[in-house]
């Protein structure tokens, strides 16, 4: 074994295509771009989607559904969570500003009250929206609901 018979690993080494350096290189010429057309002139770039001519997937596929514009979108609180910082914070009335401070909802959300859990002492709650229940169960302790 000598100098000359020495070669990198099998796979290690990769010929690099010197594109556009002359004929002798075979990538000469056209420089692997092919004849005519937009993809052989310089500053192409192809639009996102764009497939050949072919009619695109976004428009292949069918669409579907209704999105109403008009759709009031409603943070629901739930009679369990008043009842607990009612407790905590030994409030009588809690209102959205209320809510806001101790960062259930932000200060875009509208709120609506849902029924789920129990309700032991009379509050005045300022909300958005009440479900019939929520509404049921806190007039049923002598709350108050008023809506916003």
């Amino acid at each position: 074994m000598d100098l000359s018979n020495l070669k990198p690993a099998a796979g290690s080494t990769k010929k690099e295509k010197r594109i556009g350096r002359g004929q002798g290189s075979g990538y000469g010429g056209t420089s692997t771009r092919g004849h005519k057309g937009a993809k052989s002139r310089s500053g192409y770039s192809s639009k996102i989607g764009f497939e050949g001519g072919q009619m695109p997937l976004q428009r292949r596929l069918p669409k579907f559904g209704f999105k109403n514009l008009k759709r009031v979108e409603y943070k629901g609180i739930n009679l369990a969570v008043l009842e607990e910082l009612a407790k905590k914070e030994s409030l009588k009335a809690i209102t959205v500003d209320t809510l806001i401070e101790k960062r259930f909802v932000s200060k875009n959300d509208r709120v609506k009250i849902l029924g789920s859990g129990t309700l032991t002492q009379a509050l005045e709650v300022t909300a958005h929206a009440f479900s019939k229940s929520a509404a049921a169960a806190i007039e049923a302790q002598q709350g108050k609901v008023i809506t916003l």
